[in-house]
């Protein structure tokens, strides 16, 4: 027989928004039950397969020296980062049992039997909890290849690339978007001779084509072979190798990693029996509340369907927190000007519109735009030695206020948060040309690169 428990929130998943809402309602005094079906995702994932691993290989890969052997150099870098990760997970774990209100249910799966009603397995041990409030977070997983040998032993997704033995000579990577990138300059920086397959007819396809082209080039010059209208067909393994079939040859490697984007984790959760709504691609449908169809139940994270990153997952802790312990004043709506940053080598920040986004929302603009390797008053990249990127911002003809801005460029991931809060608050291009900024910075590329438009 299940053992009952009853909660005034419960919580399904340890992601960013689960557990930051989780510890913030225990301790202002309400009940809290977090359910987590892994013990190998304490924390959620950023901590143990995502931002915080990947981004410390990426970091490693980028101070490689010449003469490290690649496959040894490979494997320590593995151990530092296990290490890490394993601190983290404990770090996470702590932070929510020294909370007395909180209760943590660590492997077992939840299900819902009924509007607010969830049965957690975890082997022969059943729980059955009511809830006055369900929060949904169990945020996202790869999507897979639908060709034969996607199966095959030798072919990844983006977490079991990271423990990847032995290490690959010859990777390919199907798809090209940020977690293909990332993982191409990585690889490329670890030793890798590296094979990025895209479908389409460029990389970036979203980007303006000037800002695609100089990501192209930096992937080119780490040594990436970029093939595009390469569909690919079929996986074949062989004994020591694999062979991918794609629409302009075949490609042979020793893995490959599949990366072609990330699926809400709704599979096997039950949400018809809670009268939760589901999109097209599986997604929890909500408002700009976060509720779902479902009185009483919100979604929150990757698994909402909204954009994939760790600081909106922070955000949507705020939206529904406020909601269950406050005014109820966040909303989805007031997000303005929200950040991206793919870590390439060097990273490429983005906020705002695109030139083309601009042009096809009928706005008066002008482009503003330098390669990085031309501009005299940021001296910091050539200290580093990496030169490679642009940087671009779009501004309102008008009102000279920032409409968006792309910098490819060394310390793009810190750049883009001062770009974007310039956008928030209403600061225009001409005082962010005239600011006075430390030296040697990046933040000094504003001085030059807003001080002329471009002359089509």
């Amino acid at each position: 027989m299940a053992e009952s428990l009853h909660t005034e929130i419960l919580v399904i998943g340890w992601g960013k928004a689960g557990k930051t809402l989780a510890g913030a309602l225990g301790r202002a005094g309400k009940s809290v039950t977090l359910v987590e079906q892994s013990t190998d995702m304490v924390g959620g994932t950023c901590i143990n397969i995502g931002c915080v691993p990947t981004k410390a290989l990426v970091h490693q890969a980028d101070v490689r020296r010449e003469d490290d052997d690649p496959a040894a150099y490979f494997r320590g870098v593995v151990q530092s980062r296990d290490i890490l990760i394993d601190k983290l997970n404990a770090a996470n774990r702590e932070m929510l049992e020294s909370v007395d209100q909180v209760r943590l249910v660590v492997g077992g799966r939840a299900e819902f039997t009924g509007p607010k009603q969830v049965r957690v397995i975890g082997g022969a041990d059943e729980l059955d909890i009511t809830a006055d409030a369900v929060v949904i977070n169990t945020g996202a997983v790869p999507r897979t290849l639908d060709v034969p040998g996607a199966g095959g032993p030798r072919v990844h997704d983006s977490t079991s690339i990271q423990h990847v033995d032995p290490f690959p000579a010859r990777l390919a990577i199907v798809g090209a978007g940020p977690v293909a990138l990332e993982f191409a300059s990585m690889f490329a920086q670890f030793g890798s001779d590296v094979t990025l397959l895209e479908h389409g007819a460029r990389i970036l396809r979203s980007e303006d084509e000037d800002v695609a082209d100089s990501v192209r080039q930096a992937l080119e010059d780490q040594g990436v072979r970029i093939l595009t209208q390469a569909q690919t067909t079929a996986i074949e393994d062989a004994a020591d190798w694999v062979k991918l079939r794609t629409g302009v040859g075949d490609v042979t490697a020793d893995a490959v990693l599949v990366a072609v984007g990330r699926l809400p984790a709704t599979e096997g959760l039950g949400l018809g029996a809670a009268g939760v709504d589901v999109g097209q691609r599986g997604e929890v449908v909500v408002d700009d509340l976060l509720r779902t169809s479902a009185e009483g139940v919100w979604a929150v994270g990757d698994v909402n369907g909204g954009p994939q990153q760790t600081y909106v997952s922070l955000d949507d802790h705020r939206i529904v927190t406020s909601q269950l312990n406050g005014s109820g004043g966040r909303s989805r709506a007031d997000r303005i000007a929200v950040p991206t940053t793919i870590f390439l080598t060097p990273p490429l920040g983005r906020v705002g519109l695109s030139e083309h986004e601009s042009r096809e929302a009928g706005k008066v603009f002008q482009v503003h735009v330098k390669a990085v390797g031309e501009i005299a008053a940021m001296p910091r990249p050539k200290t580093l030695g990496e030169t490679h990127g642009l940087i671009k911002f779009v501004v309102d003809a008008d009102t000279d206020e920032i409409l968006g801005a792309a910098l490819h460029t060394v310390d793009a991931q810190e750049l883009v948060n001062l770009v974007a809060l310039a956008m928030r608050t209403g600061t225009t291009a001409a005082q962010l040309r005239d600011g006075i900024w430390t030296h040697p910075s990046t933040t000094e590329a504003l001085n030059e690169v807003l001080a002329t438009p471009r002359t089509d």
